[in-house]
């Protein structure tokens, strides 16, 4: 079975992006972003919510494009519509039935790109399997949470960390449920 791998930017404090979806305060290039950028050719599947994807198109990112030409692209929303989309973007009603078939597929990990509500939505019904959390040295106190309004509480074993330049690091956990 291939794990769901949420592989996120966050502040010290848990926010995945500030007020209004600014990103500004999260490092940008650099020996962390290389490494990110590189890790990520190990998955071939990528799954976020509408918001997340939707978010891409103020980078570039058309309607219908993937955002990882490389990797087939799941959104799960039920509210998105895609026209002419590519062979490689498909979008998803909310249900766990497509997330349980796309982990029992052949193929790497799923990276799970995000964002809060989503993955808050995934960890609630124990589908993420580890986290690997890009670790900004900074405090935002208010924008988008890692997990959305989750309220549970999970038990986390550290199996990796990285230390890059500048208090950067990645942290990444196995969750158990």
């Amino acid at each position: 079975m291939r794990k769901i791998i949420y592989y996120v930017a966050t502040s010290i404090d848990g926010f995945i992006s500030g007020e209004n979806e600014d990103i500004s305060g999260f490092v940008q290039s650099g020996d962390l972003v290389d490494y990110f950028l590189n890790d990520l050719q190990n998955f071939d599947t990528v799954i976020m919510g509408r918001k997340t994807y939707e978010f891409g198109y103020k980078f570039g990112l058309q309607p219908g494009q993937p955002a990882y030409p490389h990797m087939w692209h799941f959104i799960f929303s039920d509210h998105l519509k895609l026209e002419n989309a590519d062979d490689k973007v498909k979008v998803c009603r909310m249900d766990l039935k497509k997330i349980k078939e796309l982990k029992n597929e052949n193929g790497t990990a799923i990276y799970l790109c995000g964002g809060g509500e989503f993955a808050g939505w995934l960890l609630e019904n124990e589908m993420i399997d580890e986290l690997k959390l890009k670790v900004n040295p900074l405090i935002l106190s208010s924008g988008v949470k890692m997990f959305g309004n989750n309220k549970k509480q999970y038990q986390l074993d550290l199996i990796a960390q990285q230390n890059f330049n500048g208090g950067l690091q990645i942290d990444q956990f196995k969750i158990y449920y």
